[in-house]
């Protein structure tokens, strides 16, 4: 049987760590110069910004009874939401297995063993779900195996939301206005979360998903993905598909080139969606130089030092190679599928509209 290592003690004082990260104002060019945007940058809050829904999710569970004290918590993902829970099992003392693939990267899975979850990895991808799939399989054959196992499952838990009421207040408090709101979108909480708690403040601002090519998030057929942290290759019923005025979807060349342009000129800087949301967040300050652009920062750069800021890596997967400096526009999520950044007006959910309208 596999077991976690459990925290020595619960250790609740940990969560006054949560939250309070700062906002940088970024205008750098990203390639093109622009009027500049506000991020708000969650991996300098201990857990990074995963780790609010996890405590959220842990806490709700607890208090329906559904996850006993001391009990076990078992979930698959792609590093930072491991994370987050990392961080909330110690506060709340609850012992951590994270179900991983053999993808994640070398200084990940040395963060989440270091900070005392076991972790299990996945050696194949499933033949129709990828990795995502092969991981959910996976995480159900651990649950059978481990008495008063909680699953917080982040993918359909209305509990991820609900954990990103306390970022929204944060932000009231750090900008003077939000005209419009970027969001890396993968298990759709954060976005679900903000879009709430920010339109009852400022009720006109627009929300803009960005997704990544391969993902089917938003009704793009399921590829193959380098990019990890955002997309996905199942439909997670948190996505708030409603709250949405458009979408982009970013590939791996466009956001390692902004993730190496943040580096250089910003200092603040991070992972695949932090790349993904500042290419689209400063195109939008650009092509609406009086819209107060908005953007969530959810990782920062230590767990891509082999593969973002590796040139061999880079040059290996060709992300080298010259970066679109704008979208595509296409009329309908899934009437053509993208291999490049691209935007779309329409937003629909894909489980419920499946061809392009006439």
């Amino acid at each position: 049987m596999l077991t976690a290592t459990a925290p020595a003690t619960c250790a609740p004082h940990l969560l006054a760590l949560l939250g309070r990260s700062p906002v940088a104002f970024v205008d750098t060019p990203l390639p093109h110069p622009h009027r500049g945007f506000y991020a708000k940058v969650e991996y300098l809050s201990p857990g990074g910004m995963k780790a609010r829904a996890a405590v959220a999710m842990l806490q709700a569970a607890r208090l329906r009874g559904a996850l006993r004290p001391g009990a076990t918590v078992v979930e698959s993902t792609s590093g930072t939401f491991g994370i987050g829970l990392a961080f909330a099992g110690q506060a709340l003392g609850h012992p951590v297995i994270l179900v991983v693939d053999r993808e994640i990267e070398r200084p990940m899975r040395a963060l989440l063993t270091a900070y005392g979850a076991a972790v299990v990895v996945v050696e194949q991808p499933h033949p129709v779900g990828g990795w995502q799939q092969a991981r959910l399989d996976r995480l159900h054959e651990v649950l059978a195996c481990t008495p008063d196992g909680y699953w917080p499952d982040q993918y359909h838990n209305p509990d991820n939301a609900a954990g990103y009421g306390a970022l929204a207040e944060e932000l009231i408090g750090q900008v003077d206005a939000a005209d419009v709101l970027v969001c890396s979108v993968g298990t759709g909480g954060h976005s679900a979360g903000l879009a709430r708690a920010l339109r009852r403040h400022w009720p006109a601002m627009r929300m803009v998903g960005v997704d990544t090519v391969g993902s089917t998030i938003f009704g793009q057929p399921a590829r193959p993905r380098l990019m990890r942290g955002l997309g996905s290759s199942i439909f997670p019923r948190n996505v708030h598909y409603a709250a949405f005025d458009e979408v982009h979807w970013i590939g791996p060349v466009e956001a390692v080139d902004t993730c190496r342009r943040l580096a250089r000129s910003a200092f603040v800087t991070g992972g695949w969606s932090t790349g993904a949301v500042a290419r689209v967040a400063g195109w939008i300050s650009r092509m609406q130089p009086d819209a107060r652009v908005v953007t969530i920062f959810p990782d920062g750069p230590h767990r891509y030092l082999d593969s973002i800021f590796d040139d061999a890596f880079c040059t290996s997967h060709g992300l080298f190679a010259p970066a679109p400096g704008h979208p595509i526009e296409i009329s309908h999520p899934n009437a053509v599928e993208v291999t490049r950044w691209s935007r779309c007006r329409t937003v629909v959910d894909p489980l419920h509209s499946l061809a392009v309208p006439a």
